[in-house]
């Protein structure tokens, strides 16, 4: 059964003892993150933060801050459908196999193909999004001069954050055949009615603004919901395919359709049981310094020039939650939302390179810098083509190192993992240096959103591979030495 909103999800954690609610006062501004990091770190409980003020004009804010809610690999799997009673972690890899099998892996050449592929997909848990008229998000309405960002608890999480920043927004926008698109790009507060919108080059929201302006459009109009359900969250930031968009995929992912309602300034379509909603637009050319701001690497992206969010109305619960993020050095929140993505997209891996077993996104990597494969090898120069492959592969073409191991290394164990390529690897036969683009927030690189890139292949050498020499057999003791050993072991005494 799919979680119908975020309060339901939050009473689910309720119930499990997952959920702490924090009575005492605190600042929005660094005092909240420095509680949730340190919780988040520990991998704590969520938090329900119920009365935020603001130290320096005396404000106590009347919305309460949820934070962390996904924060655990018990909790993102709850928040993607797994049973919260007899379901675990490793159920993700089932829930991501039962979508998959659904979606269409290759688009039809013929018109009547294509037209089949995409009528079969409407028969999918009815199809994406389902639109209703009486909606909880706009149970308050706010416009013109009642518009105020300033109502919102909206957090500053890192001292040298250039402002407070919406961290978990998802942001709606739409093509000019009116194909919608769910995004994830923060938003720092400029003021009472405008934020920056730290949207990338290569994000699908940033493609539909660049196709309406290039159209003449002088205005994109641009809604972001607060606080959806947690699977419209997580489509949000995942590497959807392009037949679908992203409410689609919610669906599909939730088993049942997600409402939404027609925002009350524009057309777009937007969570209908969501918290809250900021309505609005981007105008053509027109950009504003934003950041710096404390990311998921660790470091401080670099202020930039971004797009300009005008924000002409507040939608609202009447007794809304707002709901938010930090992110930081890892282990984060968004940490176990990019091991969903890892855990539900197996099977579009596998699909497209039928050699992989398995494959890890690091923590440490903060998943666009390192990606660890784990193959059945079958001929030379394998683990090649599952690098090329892979940085030609969506939102994987930003993974700085590739790495790829022989099927008896579980990939997942990063102790096997570097003890194959602290072995195995020959600089001069297993290293190839290649470029392209990067993740825009990767500091190293001495060009913005591209540069090198390094596949490590830690497998055995086929004799056709440069290594003529003989290969030693990895230390492995006798299995019926180990069976007297492992019956004589309580009499040991060790």
């Amino acid at each position: 059964m799919a979680v119908k909103d975020l309060r339901e999800f939050m009473a689910l954690l309720d119930k499990k003892g997952q959920l702490k609610r924090v009575a005492a006062e605190l600042d929005p501004v660094l005092e909240i993150g420095e509680v949730t990091d340190r919780v988040s770190k520990a991998v704590g409980p969520a938090l329900l933060f119920e009365n935020p003020v603001d130290r320096e004009t005396g404000l106590s804010y009347s919305i309460p801050v949820a934070i962390n809610l996904m924060g655990s690999y018990d909790r993102m799997a709850w928040a993607m459908g797994v049973d919260a009673e007899t379901g675990t972690w490793k159920d993700l890899d089932a829930v991501g196999k039962r979508v998959m099998d659904l979606l269409p892996m290759d688009m039809p050449a013929s018109m009547k193909g294509k037209l089949d592929v995409l009528m079969g997909l409407k028969d999918l848990a009815t199809a994406g999004a389902k639109e209703i008229r009486k909606a909880p998000c706009q149970e308050v309405v706010l416009r013109g001069d009642d518009v105020d960002l300033g109502m919102l608890p909206i957090l500053k999480t890192w001292p040298e954050d250039g402002g407070r920043f919406i961290t978990l927004p998802v942001v709606v926008t739409a093509n000019l055949k009116g194909k919608l698109n769910l995004g994830m790009y923060r938003m720092q507060v400029y003021d009472r009615n405008t934020t920056g919108m730290h949207i990338h080059e290569h994000h699908d929201g940033a493609k539909n603004m660049r196709e309406q302006f290039a159209a003449g459009a002088k205005r994109v109009p641009v809604s972001v919901a607060l606080g959806a359900d947690p699977v419209t969250i997580f489509s949000a930031t995942a590497p959807v395919p392009p037949i679908i968009d992203e409410y689609l995929f919610a669906g599909i992912v939730r088993g049942e359709p997600v409402e939404v309602v027609k925002c009350v300034t524009n057309d777009l379509m937007v969570p209908a049981h969501a918290e809250i909603i900021l309505e609005g637009y981007v105008e053509a050319g027109e950009t504003r310094w934003e950041g710096p701001f404390g990311d998921h690497t660790g470091y401080y992206s670099l202020a930039d020039d971004f797009p300009v969010f005008h924000c002409e109305a507040i939608t609202m619960r009447r007794d809304a939650i707002y709901p938010a993020t930090i992110v930081g050095r890892p282990p984060m929140e968004d940490c176990y939302l990019g091991k969903a993505t890892e855990r539900l997209f197996l099977p579009v891996v596998k699909a497209m390179m039928p050699e992989v077993i398995d494959y890890d996104l690091p923590l440490e990597g903060v998943f666009h810098n390192c990606a660890i494969f784990q193959i059945k090898k079958e001929f030379a120069g394998q683990a090649f083509r599952v690098m090329n492959f892979a940085w030609s592969m969506g939102q994987m073409m930003f993974t700085k190192f590739v790495i790829v191991v022989d099927a008896d290394v579980d990939c997942h164990d990063y102790s096997q993992v570097a003890w194959r390529c602290f072995n195995n690897v020959d600089p001069n036969r297993n290293i190839m240096i290649t470029k392209g683009p990067l993740d825009r927030l990767d500091h190293s690189s001495t060009m913005q959103s591209f540069g090198y890139k390094m596949g490590i292949d830690a497998t055995k050498p086929f004799p056709n591979e440069g290594h003529d020499r003989g290969w030693p057999d990895a230390l492995e003791m006798s299995p019926d030495v180990k069976a007297r050993i492992d019956a004589l072991w309580k009499d040991l005494g060790l």
